[in-house]
């Protein structure tokens, strides 16, 4: 594969001048600033587990907890349902609605030549299938 031999010679020589541009930066620290990392660095602890971990909390907090959540859910209900308008009383029957019952007009639908075509083509291949239908189910009369 002379592909992946040309990769690894470019690699190679990407290496070796990475190498080459590392050796040839020279940087000063401070005394301050290599002061500063040392400090940053003993700073670091690994955390240790802690052996304190806090035991849950007693059945009677869930309790307490749930009972304060229903009352509140209570209170806000009765308050929703207080602030309600009264209902309009109902009609009574003596008095007497009017009714409306609109007049409807009825008239064919007026078609075009080639939408008429359409709607008789379809007729016709609902025909043929509803006979094609009989016939497989041995409805054939």
């Amino acid at each position: 594969m002379p592909g992946r031999r040309t990769k690894v010679k470019h690699m190679d020589k990407l290496s070796q001048r990475l190498r080459e541009d590392a050796a040839n930066i020279n940087v000063e620290v401070s005394t301050e600033l290599d002061e500063r990392l040392q400090a940053s660095l003993q700073g670091v602890t690994p955390e240790r587990p802690r052996d304190d971990i806090t035991s849950p909390r007693p059945r009677s907090m869930w309790w307490a907890s749930s009972l304060t959540g229903i009352a509140a859910v209570t209170v806000v209900i009765v308050l929703v349902n207080l602030n309600q308008p009264e209902p309009p009383p109902a009609a009574t029957t003596a008095q007497t609605v009017p009714t409306f019952t609109p007049t409807l007009i009825a008239r064919p639908a007026v078609m075009t030549a080639p939408l008429q075509k359409e709607l008789e083509d379809l007729e016709a291949d609902i025909k043929k299938a509803e006979e094609a239908v009989r016939k497989d189910i041995g409805l054939d009369l």
